[in-house]
Parts: C-alpha cells; sequence; structure tokens
C-alpha cells in the first residue's frame, strides 16, 4: 500500500468533518471540527502549517558521500528519529466512531515503540484513556507519553501515581489545555499553574517532565524554573485560542532562550521530513506530528502508521543527504533560508 491508496481508504471511514486531505494544511476542516478545525477565525491549524513553508532550505552536495544518521537520544533513551507522535483526543466527535481514544492509542503506543520512536497519548474526563495508555507502555517497556490536562492538583497527582508505578518512560502536560471547557468547569484549581504548581507536580513525577503549550521565551523561561526536562513549543493548532502566531514564527526567539536548558520539541503544521529538517535547523531538539496520524490509522491500522513514519524517515534522510548533513547534530542554521 502506498500513501495515496491509504488516504483514499481513509476516506471511506472517516469524517465527515475531516476530509483526510493529501496535505494536511488546516483548510477544509477550518471551523467545521471541533478542536482540530481551530477557534475563531480558524485560521490556527492552516498559519502553522504555511508558516513551515516559507522556510527553505539550502541544499549543498559539496560534503561527504555518506547514509544520514538520524539516530536521537532522549532522556537516556536512544531512537530512530527525532519524531514523535502527538496526542490525539475525542476522536469519534472529530474523526469518525473506527477508532476511539482507547483503541487508537493502543495501536499508536506499540506501532511507535516497534518502529523506534515513542508515542504522546491524550487524556481527557475518562480516567481508562490514562490507564489504558499506561498499561500500553508498560507492555513495551514503558515507553510513550502519556500527556495529562492541567486537572487541579489532587486529579494530577493521583494520574501520575498510576504512571510512576507502570514505570513510564516520560510524561507531559498540555499546559494550554487550561482553555478547554471542561478545565475551566472544573475546581479547584484546575487550568492556568504557577511556577511553584508546576514544581510541585515535577517533583511527584518520577520521570522526566514535559510542559506542551509554550509560545513566548518568557513562558519557556518559567517551564525551566519549574524543573521541566523538556518543553512544547505548541499552540494546540488554535484550539484553544484564536489569533495566536505560528509555532514556527516563535521558535527562534525561545531556541534563543533556553537552548542546552531543557530539551525543545516544536508541534504545529509539521508535514513532512523536510519540515522536520527546517525545525531541527531553527534549533528544535526534536518535533511532534499529530493529525497526519489519524487518517493513516483508519486508512490502514498499524500499516498506516508503519508508513507514515518512514515516510517521514526518508524524507529526513534525503533532506539531510541533499544539504550535506551527515547526522542530527551537523544540522544547522546555515542551512535553512526564511523569507
Amino acid at each position: 500500500m502506498d500513501y495515496k491508496e491509504m488516504l483514499e481508504n481513509a476516506r471511506e471511514k472517516i469524517g465527515p468533518l475531516c476530509k483526510a486531505c493529501p496535505v494536511c494544511n488546516g483548510l477544509a476542516c477550518a471551523n467545521k471540527m471541533p478542536g482540530p478545525g481551530s477557534k475563531q477565525p480558524g485560521n490556527g491549524a492552516a498559519r502553522n502549517f504555511d508558516a513551515w513553508q516559507r522556510v527553505f532550505v539550502n541544499m549543498d552536495n559539496i560534503a561527504e558521500n555518506v547514509e544520514p544518521e538520524t539516530a536521537f537520544t532522549l532522556f537516556g533513551r536512544e531512537f530512530k528519529m527525532p519524531i514523535f507522535s502527538a496526542p490525539i483526543g475525542a476522536l469519534p466527535m472529530h474523526y469518525g466512531p473506527a477508532y476511539n481514544d482507547i483503541s487508537y492509542n493502543d495501536l499508536m503506543v506499540p506501532t511507535c515503540a516497534e518502529f523506534g520512536v515513542a508515542s504522546l497519548t491524550g487524556d481527557g474526563v475518562d480516567p481508562e484513556v490514562m490507564k489504558r495508555s499506561a498499561k500500553a507502555m508498560a507492555a513495551v517497556g514503558g515507553i510513550g507519553i502519556p500527556t495529562i490536562k492541567p486537572w487541579n492538583k489532587e486529579a494530577v497527582f493521583e494520574k501520575l501515581d498510576i504512571l510512576n508505578e507502570a514505570g513510564i518512560f516520560a510524561v507531559a502536560m498540555d499546559i494550554d489545555g487550561a482553555g478547554l471547557p471542561f478545565l475551566k468547569a472544573m475546581n479547584p484549581n484546575a487550568g492556568n499553574k504557577t511556577v511553584g504548581e508546576l514544581r510541585e507536580i515535577i517533583s511527584y513525577a518520577k520521570m522526566p517532565f514535559i510542559i506542551k503549550g509554550i509560545m513566548t521565551a518568557k513562558a519557556a523561561e518559567k517551564a525551566v524554573e519549574a524543573g521541566a526536562a523538556g518543553i512544547v513549543v505548541s499552540n494546540h493548532g488554535g484550539r484553544v485560542l484564536g489569533q495566536t502566531p505560528a509555532t514556527a514564527d516563535v521558535l527562534p526567539e525561545i531556541v534563543a532562550a533556553v537552548k542546552g536548558k531543557t530539551v525543545i520539541f516544536v508541534d504545529g503544521g509539521i508535514r513532512t521530513g523536510v519540515d522536520v529538517f527546517k525545525a531541527l535547523a531553527i534549533g528544535a531538539d526534536a518535533v511532534l506530528i499529530g493529525r497526519p496520524f489519524v487518517p493513516a490509522a483508519y486508512g490502514a491500522d498499524r500499516e498506516g502508521v508503519e508508513l507514515l513514519l518512514n515516510k517521514y524517515l526518508s524524507e529526513l534522510k534525503d533532506t539531510m543527504k541533499m544539504c550535506g548533513a551527515s547526522d542530527l547534530e551537523s544540522i544547522n542554521s546555515d542551512m535553512v533560508a526564511k523569507f
């Protein structure tokens, strides 16, 4: 099966809001799909995509003729490439009944782990989602990164108890989930977190803690102050707040502020291995890709996810070779130009 066939299969099972577009650029679902369609004015996802298209790669073939090395070490574990699947939630509402949050995570966690990367899983009002994610990760040596919503402290600790006991590799919190209606309706202290509150939560976790939803250098510095082992530059694709800048546009200032102090991931609009290369050249350590994995799963289950991962790996290696980068460490800002 090839990529085109996978998408054709997906269109029979997905929707009606998602169209399994040839390129997931946020246009067909803008202001139509709750969540992924973005909050008004509905162009957040498209802005993320477009921003990466304004970054160009500088070709240079006067270099060593070697197979590029994409191995990436994160928190002491080696992965095949610095590309991880982003958390996806509320699948029946957004994409159709072929998968729910639990069955999707049950597919993604082992498929990604066996390929050589890790899957970040979502969280929601159903506590079984987190419990089943932990079980799936424990079965593959703890590889995977559950993403906890910014619930009140007591609820977060309950979830961390499950993850600590299961020996999970790392954990994340999508702090920008504070804008979701079910978080805003919860009391006490659900939603925004102070540096002190985050520090207490991070200290409770027995694994590296990643804060997702960082969009300014100031927020990145506060995350480092709280003890975050990693941050994700992410605006939730514009789901919780409209009129936010693209992640590609804010990444350089965040890199300048905290590079080397914490692991920097970037999420939002990255759709090819070429885009991954651009992100690494700007200064990210790794990337998250979310939405394209959904039609991959709906179109061909495990085979679709593996097809997409191999596509990204091949595109990243091709770009590295054409730009004279033999390994991830040799990718630098001179290899891209921004217009």
